[in-house]
């Protein structure tokens, strides 16, 4: 009977660290999409940023500004 005892107590701490590892999965997928979705944002900005630049050499902004 230790055995079944000893044997369901190993059932279920396999069930939990199993459940452990699916939630650190999803967070880590979670992440990567946010860090993807920032990477994306850096790179419009970046974007912006040059064509402001230069359209500011070409004389389209008001330099008084």
């Amino acid at each position: 009977m230790t055995s079944n005892k000893d044997h369901a107590t190993l059932l279920e701490m396999w069930r939990e660290e199993k459940q452990k590892r699916m939630d650190a999965e999803q967070k880590i997928e979670e992440l990567k999409a946010a860090l993807a979705r920032a990477e994306e944002d850096r790179q419009y900005d970046k974007m912006v940023h040059d064509r402001e630049l230069a359209d500011l050499f070409k004389g389209k902004y008001d330099k008084g500004k």
